[in-house]
């Protein structure tokens, strides 16, 4: 399991111990939930205290918590930058026993998202706050939550891009002794699911302006995309990329060509100038990467 974290990776004993005597905080804490929720996840999923195992060198339990969760809403995709954090916000419905008091301080919940095996993910990201809950009737409460992603401090790797399936946890400490260590857990995965795209970029300038008609246009460009892994913009190579124009006082883009970037992202055609209007260049996005399109360039021809 990889997970890049402002926590370091742990094993399901280390974790355990860093958390008791810290969970009943982590609620009223905001920088305090998105560690102990890496924590106590990492230590679940280690597979040493799984089933309420003790886990060596820590005095507490990790013990089953009667919660389940449904209804999972997240955005379709997720578009990541090189420095800015970026949020975005997930609702879901948490269900649990009619014992588990989530308004106790010692209760949180909160969605998260994960790359990979839910048994052993590649990576996963968490939300910097728990999530809030309203309560609905006695077992069940509508919760609202948020994915917090910061690409400048080594959250992702390039391959994380792609594909991520949804998921939510939550925890407890034992209402009658919080102080012993034992914490209740329960996550669910495979509920939702969404994209985190490296974000892209693209310009265009078409030349000379202003041009006589039935001149040459150059139109040049680049289409760039963040690397998460040196907090830069590189060139996406070799990408198809639809060179569009419209007319002067039309409000409609027709597509002229298909222009494929080079090995540093660059874009470079030609077309006959024919009236006064904008050239832009639209690229579809793949799978990795979203759709982006130019703001379109004005000529004037005369």
């Amino acid at each position: 399991m990889r997970i890049r974290a402002t926590v370091a990776a742990v094993t399901g004993a280390v974790a355990l111990s860093a958390f008791a005597g810290t969970a009943a905080h982590a609620a009223g804490n905001d920088s305090a939930y998105r560690g102990e929720a890496v924590k106590i996840f990492q230590g679940a999923h280690a597979g040493a205290a799984k089933q309420g195992v003790k886990a060596t060198g820590s005095d507490g339990d990790l013990t089953p918590l009667d919660a389940s969760f449904s209804n999972f809403k997240i955005a379709s995709s997720i578009k990541v930058g090189t420095t800015n954090h970026v949020a975005t916000t997930v609702t879901y419905t948490l269900t649990h026993g009619a014992d588990v008091d989530i308004q106790s301080d010692e209760f949180a919940t909160g969605p998260f998202i994960y790359k990979g095996s839910y048994d052993d993910a590649d990576n996963a990201l968490f939300g910097d706050e728990p999530a809030t809950c309203k309560v609905v009737t006695t077992t069940t409460a509508s919760c609202t939550g948020k994915i917090d992603i910061y690409p400048g401090d080594g959250f992702l790797f390039n391959s994380d891009a792609g594909s991520w399936k949804g998921a939510a946890l939550a925890f407890d400490l034992d209402p009658v002794d919080p102080e012993n260590g034992d914490v209740a857990w329960a996550d669910q995965g495979a509920l939702g699911k969404t994209s985190v795209l490296r974000n892209s970029k693209l310009t265009v300038n078409a030349s000379p302006e202003p041009v006589k008609k039935g001149k040459t246009i150059t139109v040049t460009g680049a289409l760039t995309r963040a690397n998460w892994e040196d907090n830069k913009y590189h060139g996406y190579t070799k990408q198809s990329v639809q060179l569009q124009y419209r007319k002067k006082n039309s409000t409609t883009y027709t597509t002229l060509k298909t222009v494929t970037t080079d090995s540093k992202g660059n874009l470079k055609t030609t077309v006959k100038a024919s009236a006064d209007g904008y050239f832009r260049y639209k690229f579809a996005g793949t799978s990795t990467t979203p759709a982006v399109t130019a703001t379109g360039d004005f000529v004037d021809v005369k």
